[in-house]
């Protein structure tokens, strides 16, 4: 009955808010019963704000629904993907007495035992979790300043009753329109479980981190908190206390006299470090997730936060990215079109020629503008809308690539107005794809496979041993073989040569016996 209700309330909020001209309105139903909600509904807003506000409306899963979904700017119409990217995580915090229970049911201590202080007025709320700051002993009797990450309570129920309602109302979609079917609503759906089901263990959270900690430290532009492994549970995660200003606020930033112009170039150094160096890149970083550091020693630095959904390119994915650089780079769209085919992300049919003149069309005019108005992020974006007609099958790593691209170029020209990300990267895109498919890639991978060689080269005397008496034993057994073929011949002619002979002496005989008694 519970889930019937909550259908229910769903399809009021998609009546409520005029949704069902978006995507119900084939069904006769449907549109009587908007008309009867029609009453004391206003429907000027954009249908994209409408939308958000639905979301809003639904409760925190479906406002984190949003966020996914507004990453998917490879199926949703411009104007929906912009206003559902508004959608930030503030929602009411759930009480600290639940918190604290929590935290004390995953370390099965209690909280005065684990921190030296605790506050219980939580610092920042989400759809997800929400975080409080303590003060923890460690084990060396240091004390640290610490932010503690706290699941909401019942999540996983809750989320799994609103994930089969969203993939019953996918199939809804899928049957009442034509558009809405191309735009794979359950196809979205299942991407977001997964994404959502990743948040929900805040080890895989703290992995991410330390990971991305390990990989950043040498560069010096940004800080990742450190994790207090004593502290992980799926639940709970305890993690150093990071002092910053976000970024959206300039004005703080602009007071303190940070450099703004180099944070926008830091930043994108940053992203094109973690893409095409590590193939681990931060991919939410909406200005929620990131702050700049004013502390002495670190001033200036980015501070990265929340590590719930990361993305990872494979070798694979590189070169293939490479490729499609070095080809854009020389305008060789023809290129940039067999590389779609020979990936298999387009039909095997396709026509080279008309993906060559789509292709084109979208590149050629960004190339005769002001170089600080070219927009790589706009470049990707553009490519995914035009290759909906060619049944392009889009990489998720890749959308992730192109939604965070978005994100650093809107941050660097929220920073500096001027931004050239095109001059900015491309040096760095040129170093990195001359690594890629030059001698230093292959230096690379042959020192990377030597302790490999090492191993093996002691053992080739060996091995080429193994392999001649195997390819003589091969050759031995088929000799025998042939032998014993050539023996049952032998036998056979044999046979027939001596009946032969027989049966010729016989009719000599015969011949002879005959004569004499004629005689």
């Amino acid at each position: 009955m519970t889930r019937y209700l909550r259908a229910a309330f769903i399809v009021w909020v998609i009546l409520r808010y005029g949704l069902d001209e978006l995507a119900l309105s084939g069904f006769r139903v449907t549109r009587g019963l908007a008309r009867v909600v029609r009453l004391g509904r206003r429907l000027d807003a954009p249908r994209g704000q409408r939308l958000r506000q639905a979301f809003e409306h639904l409760g925190p899963i479906f406002v984190k629904f949003g966020q996914v979904l507004s990453t998917r700017r490879d199926l949703l119409p411009a104007d929906i993907a912009d206003e559902l990217a508004l959608l930030q995580d503030r929602v009411p915090p759930f009480p600290t007495e639940v918190a604290v229970a929590t935290i004390e049911r995953a370390f099965r201590r209690p909280l005065d035992s684990i921190f030296e202080s605790f506050e219980r007025e939580p610092i920042a709320s989400a759809s997800i979790a929400q975080v409080h700051f303590a003060t923890l002993r460690l084990r060396t009797g240091e004390l640290k300043e610490v932010a503690v990450k706290v699941l909401r309570p019942g999540m996983l129920p809750v989320i799994d009753k609103d994930l089969d309602l969203m993939r019953m109302m996918a199939r809804w979609v899928e049957r009442l329109s034509h558009d809405a079917r191309r735009l794979k609503p359950r196809e979205v759906v299942a991407e977001f479980d997964k994404y959502l089901h990743d948040e929900l263990d805040l080890v895989r959270e703290a992995a991410n981190a330390a990971q991305l900690r390990r990989n950043m430290a040498g560069l010096h532009l940004v800080l990742v908190p450190e994790m207090y492994w004593d502290f992980v549970h799926p639940e709970v995660m305890v993690m150093e206390r990071m002092a910053g200003v976000p970024i959206s606020q300039v004005d703080r930033l602009v007071t303190a006299g940070v450099d703004l112009r180099q944070l926008a170039r830091d930043g994108v150094t940053i992203f094109f470090t973690q893409v095409f160096r590590d193939g681990f890149f931060h991919a939410d970083m909406h200005p929620g997730n990131i702050q700049v550091s004013l502390q002495q020693g670190t001033f200036g630095r980015y501070i990265s936060l929340d590590f719930g959904i990361i993305g990872t390119l494979t070798e694979y994915d590189k070169e293939y990215l490479a490729q499609n650089f070095t080809a854009f780079f020389r305008r060789d769209y023809k290129r940039v079109a067999e590389l779609h085919i020979e990936s298999g992300w387009v039909p095997a049919g396709t026509r080279v020629d008309e993906l060559e003149a789509a292709v084109r069309t979208v590149c050629e005019p960004y190339f005769d503008r002001p170089l600080k108005e070219l927009s790589l992020g706009m470049v990707l974006m553009r490519l995914f809308q035009t290759s909906r007609r060619f049944n392009v099958e889009i990489q998720p790593q890749l959308v992730l690539l192109q939604k965070t691209l978005l994100n650093i170029e809107g941050l660097g020209r929220q920073l500096d107005p001027d931004l050239d990300l095109w001059s900015t990267a491309k040096p760095f895109l040129e170093r990195w794809m001359l690594d890629q498919v030059g001698p230093h890639k292959l230096w690379e991978e042959l020192r990377d496979q030597a302790p490999r060689y090492a191993k093996i080269l002691p053992e080739l005397p060996h091995l080429l041993d193994q392999y001649l008496r195997k390819q003589r034993g091969h050759r031995d057994r088929e000799t025998d073989e042939l032998v014993v073929e050539l023996r049952k011949t032998n036998r056979l002619l044999q046979g027939i040569i001596f009946t032969t002979i027989g049966f010729a002496l016989g009719l000599i005989v015969m011949q002879f016996l005959v004569r004499v008694r004629l005689f």
